[in-house]
């Protein structure tokens, strides 16, 4: 099973250098502790500091080597043609592999401020997707549906093909990252017992479009990664008092890295091959501690 982890790009912070920095150190300590891949979100005209993706991973990747990196992008929100420019760049300065993850997006105030349509996101996407693939392959593309442009061509090309991970958490969705994905990527608010719903959703989907079952089927979670049972019931007691995103705490892992290999290992046996975790605490001496000790939970699960 692989490890990767998602930089959180939001910080709550006075000094907007500081939630920069935050996410440097947070992708050295990853770096260090072996983790499989790198990721960065995307989100937009978010009132408090939120880093965007192109240049943060631009930047992250200097702290990076020859292990996947990649960068979510929200689709019905972005030009395909700048979409797939800003990924071609992205994927040239990586020394591995690149991912594309991609999702429908939430959201008025964003699709507002970006002005788009949120009732177009399905086909929006699809457009988007397959425009941006015919680009990255070489060829001169026009559309005419939710975008109009005419005979664009984007140099320089991706050095290798770039894999997309489709975000899906609903099963019409799930059965888009079937047809059309390279990798489906599975919500982070999901329980175990709902990701194995999930899954079977997912399954029967590639059957319907007669496709292989991919090498890479993530799953992404949200956890602190504790130095004690006491730390750990600290954090839990904190999220019990505070909430979460809205999430079910069942779908959080907190727990020393003995605790938190063996949910991995639930996950593993539910076929997913790949974890991308994203630390929950928002101090950032022990969202980097917690990222250093998931070099413990790779030793255990080998």
């Amino acid at each position: 099973m692989k490890i990767g982890i998602s930089i959180t790009s939001a910080y709550q912070t006075s000094d907007v250098r500081d939630g920069a920095k935050q996410m440097i150190a947070r992708t050295r300590a990853a770096a260090d502790a072996g983790l499989d891949s790198l990721f960065v979100g995307d989100h937009h005209v978010v009132p408090s500091p939120y880093y965007q993706n192109t240049p943060m991973m631009g930047r992250l990747l200097a702290e990076w080597d020859e292990r996947t990196s990649g960068a979510l992008f929200l689709l019905p929100l972005w030009n395909p043609v700048l979409a797939a420019e800003q990924i071609a760049t992205l994927a040239c300065i990586a020394e591995g592999s690149f991912v594309m993850q991609c999702g429908l997006g939430t959201g008025r105030r964003q699709f507002n401020a970006m002005g788009r349509n949120i009732k177009n996101r399905p086909s929006s996407f699809e457009q988007s997707l397959e425009c941006m693939r015919a680009l990255w392959s070489g060829e001169s593309v026009s559309l005419d549906g939710r975008w109009q442009f005419s005979k664009a061509k984007i140099s320089p090309l991706p050095p290798a093909p770039v894999e997309v991970w489709i975000g899906a958490s609903a099963p019409i969705a799930i059965d888009r990252a079937a047809r059309m994905g390279d990798a489906w990527l599975a919500d982070p608010s999901m329980t175990l017992e709902q990701a194995e719903q999930a899954m079977d959703v997912y399954q029967s989907a590639l059957s319907k479009h007669a496709k292989p079952v991919p090498s890479t089927i993530a799953i992404r979670r949200d956890i602190y990664v504790a130095e004690s049972n006491e730390d750990a019931l600290q954090v839990k007691t904190l999220i019990e008092n505070n909430g979460y995103r809205g999430f079910d705490p069942e779908s959080l892992v907190i727990g020393d890295a003995g605790l938190v290999a063996e949910k991995f290992l639930a996950f593993g046996r539910l076929g997913y091959t790949d974890i991308i975790i994203r630390n929950l605490h928002t101090d950032p001496e022990k969202a980097v501690a917690s990222t250093e000790r998931l070099a413990q939970v790779k030793s255990i699960l080998g």
